[in-house]
């Protein structure tokens, strides 16, 4: 009988404990939540991602990105804004959404072709454009750093079926892509013999070489040259020539 009676006080005594034991866990849980360190939010705006990334490691926060946005401000891959403002104070561990810039909208795509590089690169940035790739080729006909062609072109919006806007074609072809003259390519030649020759078929001669000519003295034929005959020449050298009367 009295082995029965102390079965039934020890049940709930264990049980008793465990419901206090929980109590006590859940308070102390909720006293770490609530005296939780409130930090300050940084400023990301107009920041890299690993600018950002950085600051608010420090504080013990950490980054969200949550999309792109158009900003006529704000450098292309920067942040343009964030959720939670500046100053404002929040518990740590806490993320923080951000927006990064996609640069000004594109209005209107420019003619580059025939500028020089450095002309498009201004052109282009005027424009909210960026130059993505430079191809390099040779032209005998386009001077060096001269653009020869650009994708997309100016009319490519309103050609080859529907219309396409310009910050879709930017978009589609993964930005601006720039063709530019590197220049004819350097020739190697033998350098002519142009003793006696008059000065009109000297010129003719270096202008299919392209090649430089320098004159002095005065008379219609050649001298004296510098290089000699059956030396080496490139594209670009310079013939010294002397003339000399008749």
């Amino acid at each position: 009988m009295q082995k029965g009676l102390k079965r039934l006080i020890t049940i709930p005594a264990y049980i008793l404990a465990f419901l206090l034991m929980g109590l006590v866990s859940g308070y102390l849980a909720f006293k770490i939540l609530s005296f939780s360190k409130t930090v300050e939010v940084p400023d990301l705006r107009g920041r890299t991602l690993f600018e950002a990334n950085d600051l608010l490691n420090k504080k013990g926060l950490y980054l969200k990105v949550e999309g792109e946005d158009y900003d006529d401000t704000v450098v292309a891959g920067r942040i343009v804004r964030q959720d939670v403002p500046p100053s404002n104070k929040v518990k740590e561990q806490r993320g923080i959404k951000v927006f990064l810039s996609k640069g000004p909208k594109i209005w209107s795509i420019p003619e580059l072709s025939g500028r020089t590089l450095e002309e498009a690169g201004s052109v282009a940035s005027a424009s909210g454009l960026r130059i993505e790739k430079i191809i390099r080729i040779h032209s005998p006909t386009v001077e060096n750093d001269v653009v020869i062609a650009q994708r997309p072109t100016p009319d490519e919006a309103a050609g080859g079926g529907a219309p396409q806007k310009p910050q879709d074609l930017i978009e589609q072809h993964h930005g601006l892509t720039l063709i530019v003259s590197s220049g004819p390519y350097n020739m190697v030649y033998i350098c002519p013999d142009f003793s006696g020759k008059t000065r009109a078929e000297i010129t003719d001669i270096a202008e299919k070489l392209r090649i430089n000519l320098e004159f002095t003295g005065s008379g219609e034929r050649a001298k004296l040259q510098r290089p000699k005959a059956s030396s080496l020449l490139k594209t670009g050298d310079t013939v010294h020539i002397q003339l000399e009367g008749g």
